[in-house]
């Protein structure tokens, strides 16, 4: 994109946007549950949705039945067109994208790498909403690493795409304070319930042509890779603060998990009893219960588990499972191989 497209140099690295038509042209981006509150308020501040870009129909469940994206959902009950290209890379869908002539794209956890050839097509760019305070946590999973890095804080930032990875300039960050015990589940919704909000202010200020765009700065940048296993596999040499914030980062999906005879059990709802280390402590030892809650030495210190979950069962409070699966006073709970 030039300086002439929708954007104003105003130095060597801060350029100044728009302003954007008062009724513009947009096509919104969005896959998950995530993502409704910015189309919602992409329609309540009076924008055109010319279309909506979401990912193809999955088949789900033991039936096999199609499932449509929370987005879809949306789309569809505010009467507007669904496009679910398999790629956007592919010519017949630029095509379309052409066709439309869109000012802006909003893109929001849409599940697919955009190119240039479209990022270029509206003549005001493409913005991006992401979970996380840019240049930290770039990638897939950033509310789950904040959570698991132990953050104080976290946010969601209004960004101009380009090509790399979240990488593109800064326009607009909220800064949120991430609770003691608050788990992935809750930081998410927390998160999503104020990103409409979020969205329409950025696209006010784009209106009005004081939104500058900030480049980031590389030297702070951190990744958040995709959450896999490995990830979710409690590790009991680490100390009780961070097999807390492990648990939590893995909830409720797609679990914090240990060892116990051979079974995976997911373990849910911690709190920390004690940090101090103990020279006699084993890491993973159970010491019991007490006020409903199964009791574990870390690392360092010791931790309350409130929620357990067998494989192919529902989540239970600890009282309730462990009357029906006992885990007795000096079980050592193991890492996964």
């Amino acid at each position: 994109m030039n300086d002439t497209d929708g954007l104003k140099r105003i130095s060597d690295d801060r350029r100044l946007l728009g302003p954007l038509p008062e009724k513009a042209r947009i096509v919104f981006m969005g896959t998950p549950e995530f993502a409704v509150p910015g189309l919602e308020a992409c329609l309540e501040e009076g924008h055109r949705v010319a279309a909506v870009v979401t990912q193809p129909d999955r088949r789900k469940g033991r039936g096999r039945s199609v499932m449509f994206s929370a987005v879809k959902k949306a789309a569809l009950s505010a009467g507007l067109e669904v496009l679910q290209p398999a790629k956007v890379s592919d010519e017949a869908f630029l095509e379309r994208m052409r066709a439309l002539q869109p000012d802006l794209l909003i893109v929001i956890a849409f599940g697919q790498v955009l190119r240039r050839p479209l990022l270029e097509l509206p003549g005001c760019g493409a913005v991006n909403i992401h979970a996380s305070l840019l240049p930290r946590y770039r990638g897939a999973a950033p509310i789950q690493w904040a959570i698991l890095d132990r953050e104080g804080e976290t946010g969601l930032t209004a960004m101009l795409m380009e090509e790399g990875l979240d990488s593109g300039p800064i326009l607009l960050q909220r800064r949120v304070a991430i609770g003691a015990e608050e788990t992935f589940g809750g930081l998410h919704d927390r998160l999503a319930q104020l990103s409409g909000a979020f969205l329409a202010e950025t696209l006010r200020r784009f209106q009005t042509g004081t939104l500058e765009a900030v480049p980031q700065d590389e030297d702070r940048m951190t990744y958040a890779p995709k959450i896999t296993r490995e990830h979710a596999a409690i590790r009991w040499e680490e100390s009780a603060g961070a097999v807390s914030a492990r648990i939590r980062a893995m909830d409720p999906a797609p679990g914090a998990f240990t060892v116990f005879n051979d079974l995976r059990l997911k373990l849910f709802e911690p709190r920390v009893v004690r940090e101090e280390a103990d020279a006699a402590s084993v890491p993973g030892r159970v010491l019991g219960c007490a006020e409903g809650r199964l009791l574990i030495e870390a690392g360092e210190g010791v931790l309350a588990v409130g929620a357990l979950q067998m494989p192919g069962k529902r989540r239970m409070p600890a009282d309730d499972f462990l009357r029906g699966f006992a885990i007795p006073q000096g079980a050592v709970l193991g890492s996964p191989p």
